[in-house]
């Protein structure tokens, strides 16, 4: 089975979740490299403003309104995106949200929502996308949005943890069956770090305190190039900013270590000291009207990747040297846990 992906210039993309963070940011460098868009998200007035700020002749960029929760939403979507491009290309199920707060503290109702975005969203959309992306006679990508805590579970981010781990787990049995199938469907899980959006901001916040992203965090632009990689060639998956790829691989090594990290140091690393906002989260509904945000405004930002860049350029040699460095970083944490 031969997929053969066209240049971005050539290609109509979906992208949920495309009025603010990493989908803004994807919608943005997209639409700089020609493609045709088709943008998502529950904000039409936001929606309205990032599609007359990419393409004031609208000619490139259409707008849909629409919660991805809601499976028909996203087929009404699929089948306008194809009766005005002709077909789709690529398709990104982006869209996601957060919850801060202790498990016993968190209502069923903001976990299941939670879901609905996150899980759900992403089944949905791909769902209503496998049909057209499946009549692409050259080839077609999906490409899921994970999170670094889809390998590695994190304390007061619990449901957002869980949800990352069941579209690991979705996308992996997809991408295998829709193989078995000879289906010319490329599809890769994007795995960022912590990446400077409104990220914390829309989430619901149990704490006292505002919360706040742990370091190393990333520029948005570091995921959107790695997303549009992913558009062009085929990927399994696509670690964003090195410390997604090591956090993720000493999961795996050494699981224990790293859960005593986890409890040592990740409750403060995600407590600012800054008091709780009483602006509204996003969780069951957009707050923005018609606001856009692409970045969170953290202080301290890592304005590139290399391992990101390589390692999507060229995977097998950055694996090589990547299991290096976790030898030496499992090394480090095992003396510092005996002393």
């Amino acid at each position: 089975m031969t997929i053969r992906l066209k240049p971005i210039a050539d290609q109509t993309i979906v992208i949920t979740g495309a009025s603010s963070g990493i989908g803004l940011a994807t919608a943005r460098l997209a639409a700089a490299r020609q493609a045709r868009l088709v943008l998502v998200a529950r904000d039409a007035q936001a929606l309205e403003r990032v599609a007359a700020e990419l393409d004031p002749s609208g000619r490139r960029v259409m707008h849909l309104a629409a919660d991805v929760a809601d499976l028909v939403a996203l087929q009404a979507v699929a089948a306008q995106a194809v009766e005005r491009f002709g077909g789709i290309d690529t398709w990104i199920n982006n869209a996601g949200i957060s919850i801060f707060g202790r498990h016993e503290e968190v209502s069923l109702e903001d976990h299941r929502r939670l879901f609905e975005t996150n899980y759900w969203g992403v089944v949905n959309g791909s769902l209503a996308a496998l049909p057209h992306l499946k009549a692409n006679p050259e080839g077609a990508v999906l490409i899921n949005l994970g999170s670094e805590l889809s390998d590695v579970a994190v304390p007061l981010q619990g449901a957002y943890s869980a949800s990352k781990h069941a579209v690991k787990g979705f996308t992996d049995s997809l991408r295998v069956e829709l193989a078995e199938q000879g289906a010319r469907v490329s599809v890769t899980l994007v795995k960022p770090a912590a990446i400077d959006t409104p990220f914390t901001r829309h989430a619901k916040n149990y704490m006292d305190v505002q919360p706040k992203l742990p370091p190393p965090v990333y520029a948005p632009a570091i995921a959107a190039e790695a997303i549009l990689v992913a558009a062009c060639a085929v990927r399994r998956d696509i670690y964003v900013g090195a410390a997604s790829r090591l956090f993720s691989s000493a999961n795996k090594c050494a699981p224990a270590l790293v859960d005593q990290y986890l409890q040592s140091c990740m409750f403060a690393q995600q407590r600012s000291d800054q008091p709780r906002s009483s602006e509204p989260d996003h969780l069951h509904a957009s707050a923005a009207r018609g606001a856009l945000a692409e970045r969170g405004g953290e202080r301290y930002v890592m304005p590139c990747s290399p391992y990101t860049w390589a390692s999507s350029r060229a995977p097998m040699l950055t694996r090589l040297a990547l299991l290096g460095t976790v030898c030496l970083a499992l090394g480090r944490m095992g003396r510092r846990q005996g002393r």
